[in-house]
């Protein structure tokens, strides 16, 4: 296997770094480098990378808003000489976060990592996958579709709370957590929650029943799932 990818980094000196440690790694191909933000961004918008090496702080526009920026969105990993960036880095979902001046050692790891992270998207893409990853703990940790018994939104964190086993919390959204979920089996009710459909038990003076007992309020943004719901019913 091998990832093609571009580094993105307003600093010549980190640029040719980057290119020395990738040169190192046979599963890497570097194709691009830029040492601007508005040009790597039409870059990616273009062509189809498999990861991005992008610094956080740049002039025109941070690594952050131009990965915010794009629809689809390589796996990435972060690099910057600031520690307070980390958190906004994590919410993309980038599989690591590289603090300069950034050692060998230390990329090699963040690779292996982008790789781990880069074969799960694409087996989750290549088949009917009734599960999904999300990073907890520093560690990928697989979610099975059919053991959520709701998703918690936790500002900057989701809580995931299953049926087998302790709740997983990761930092992402419920926004982006709904976008792994099937939209018949999966709906947002509340700006906090989000329920799988099948356990649903009941309905009443908007709030959800779950089969465990558990009560969640219907926001009136969601409204519209107590008749979605309600069509459902044999």
């Amino acid at each position: 296997m091998e990832l093609k990818c571009i580094a993105i980094d307003d600093e010549p000196f980190a640029l040719e770094l980057i290119r020395q440690y990738v040169a190192r790694i046979p599963e890497l191909k570097l194709v691009q480098t830029f040492d601007d933000a508005i040009t790597g961004g039409e870059f990616l918008r273009q062509n189809k990378i498999d990861l991005l090496f992008i610094d956080i702080n740049m002039p025109d526009i941070t690594g952050i808003e131009l990965v915010r920026s794009l629809t689809n969105k390589p796996t990435t990993i972060f690099t910057t000489a600031y520690k307070k960036f980390a958190f906004e880095g994590f919410e993309l979902e980038a599989v690591d976060y590289l603090l300069k001046p950034i050692s060998f050692e230390r990329f090699t790891k963040a690779v292996q990592r982008a790789i781990g992270f880069y074969e799960l998207k694409k087996q989750q893409k290549n088949t009917d996958a009734a599960y999904f990853f999300v990073r907890s703990e520093y560690k990928m940790i697989r979610i099975e579709l059919a053991d959520i018994v709701y998703v918690e939104g936790l500002e900057d964190y989701i809580k995931i709370h299953l049926a087998s086993d302790k709740p997983v919390l990761t930092l992402m959204t419920l926004k982006s957590v709904l976008e792994k979920l099937p939209a018949t089996g999966f709906k947002r009710i509340h700006r906090s929650y989000i329920v799988p459909v099948n356990k649903v038990k009941s309905v009443l003076n908007r709030k959800v029943t779950l089969t465990n007992g558990i009560e969640l309020p219907i926001s009136d943004t969601y409204a519209s799932f107590i008749n979605e719901w309600m069509q459902q019913l044999p």
